[in-house]
């Protein structure tokens, strides 16, 4: 199944690159959306099954995230159709954009699905290839900018990963294996030389940060969030920063059943609580709502890997924060796209009294703040209270304390812009020129949302399964 994915992507790609039609375009679209979840659905139906020589496997792990896409996907691609259809839009540079997006979360799901460390690499490379189509769709300086700095930083992390799994190979042949799929790596993982399991892992995980957004190449992210269309934002700061996760966690998998797993573990734990850390300091300042949003995405998978890190429940809370987190951000870039629209502006100082413009964007938006920052009824909540069990557990308390201090601290930051958004009176903003937006526009957010809710307080028995199953290999 998956050797069809792949060639109906290439198929769609090659049509969307060279057709210039925008009926022709949404339907290759839609047609991509269909193929995205038959692999799905796929997927389920043949859990735990390996493809194309054992290089893919549809495990727990990859059916959550996979599913995770699937649902952002497609609000993705409707508020891209909202968005051509509200711009001077050219054929081309739509045509682009859409084959970018479709290579985009293509690449993630090969990744998502990767039973091969090697194999995982390539399709980590070929998103930062996509990516960087969406991030220059606006063909400016800062578009070039944002870009650059993306493809630059990422190309550093690739080779970074390239380089640990150079090591690790170096270990295998030691010992006279030289199988490199995940499940061979597992099993051998306690047989190989320490010194140079060390040395892959911290390139491995110093690699896998950029997509993930943690210290130390978070900056990978930050200006292409800012700089991409707000549905392609969504993409980056939801599907794509889980994929840097399902790459960093396979990996820990390897390393946990090995003498250096508590030496990882402080190692996760200094660039999980850095990315906190540098995201409350960044988010007490930054007056751009984009890039306060993507600084907010850094927080959240610096939570993440505190949790992986902290061992115990906190494998099951990770994994879920991970989920609910991608379905409440990509919420609230959707919106931001229509807070753009009305004010033509995405700083803080050029807004204001947004229940008087879009009554329900304003409550989309509200309720996001809320999801966002792990308030009930957020099931944020619950995956954040798990997290700290954890730490607690652990014995990590002054960790705890710290980023208990910065979490409050980013709420304040989160909850003083967003709220000047909402309420009050914008200082440099004329109203006989404020756009208009449609309130169907904003029933993706409210179901995105809905599911953070609901997800977080009565999981199905299912998603309580999957997540079980994808952590289970790793010792508390």
């Amino acid at each position: 199944m998956f050797a069809f994915y792949l060639s109906g992507t290439v198929l769609i790609s090659a049509l969307l690159f060279v057709n210039q039609r925008r009926r022709a375009n949404y339907l290759l679209v839609a047609a991509f959306a269909v193929l995205q979840w038959v692999l799905i659905a796929h997927g389920f139906m043949h859990r735990g099954e390996t493809e194309l020589y054992g290089f893919f496997k549809t495990d727990a792990l990859a059916l959550l995230m996979l599913t995770t896409l699937g649902i952002v996907a497609v609000p993705a691609f409707y508020h891209s159709y909202v968005y051509f259809n509200d711009s001077e839009e050219s054929p081309r540079k739509r045509g682009i954009f859409f084959m970018s997006m479709v290579i985009l979360l293509a690449a993630v799901s090969g990744a998502y699905l990767s039973n091969h460390i090697a194999v995982t690499w390539v399709f980590v490379e070929l998103t930062t290839l996509a990516a960087s189509g969406l991030i220059y769709y606006h063909r400016d300086a800062a578009a070039l900018e944002g870009t650059w700095k993306y493809v630059f930083v990422c190309s550093i992390s690739i080779t970074f990963v390239f380089i640990g799994i150079l090591f690790l190979s170096i270990a295998l042949q030691q010992v006279g294996y030289a199988d490199l799929s995940f499940p061979a790596l597992v099993q051998q993982a306690a047989t190989l030389d320490v010194f140079w399991l060390r040395l892959s892992f911290i390139f491995i995980f110093t690699g896998f940060s950029a997509k993930m957004g943690l210290v130390p190449m978070y900056t990978a992210g930050i200006d292409a969030k800012d700089k991409a269309p707000s549905p392609a934002g969504a993409l980056l700061s939801s599907v794509l920063m889980n994929m840097g996760f399902v790459g960093m966690f396979r990996f820990y998998q390897v390393i946990a059943g090995t003498a250096i797993q508590e030496w990882a573990g402080n190692v996760i734990f200094i660039a999980a609580g850095l990315s906190i850390f540098v995201a409350a300091v960044y988010m007490l300042k930054v007056q751009n709502i984009k890039r306060m949003l993507a600084y907010s995405s850094i927080e959240h998978m610096g939570l993440v890997m505190l949790g992986v890190a902290a061992g115990g429940v906190g494998y099951y809370a990770a994994v879920l924060h991970l989920i609910l987190h991608a379905f409440a951000k990509s919420s609230m870039f959707f919106q931001m796209g229509q807070v753009f629209r009305i004010y033509r502006s995405k700083y803080i100082s050029d807004t204001g009294n947004y229940f008087s413009y879009h009554l329900p964007g304003a409550a989309a938006l509200l309720l996001a703040f809320f999801c966002v920052t792990a308030m009930p009824p957020s099931g944020l909540f619950v995956s954040e209270f798990l997290i700290f069990r954890s730490l607690f557990e652990g014995h990590h308390l002054l960790l705890l304390i710290a980023v208990l201090v910065l979490l409050t601290l980013i709420i304040w930051a989160f909850g003083k812009s967003l709220f000047r958004l909402l309420f009050t009176p914008p200082q440099h903003f004329d109203a006989a020129k404020a756009g208009r937006v449609s309130g169907y526009e904003s029933l993706s957010q409210f179901f995105l949302l809905g599911l953070v809710i609901y997800l977080g307080f009565n999981p199905p028995a299912l998603m309580v399964e999957l997540i079980q199953d994808a952590v289970k290999n790793v010792p508390n």
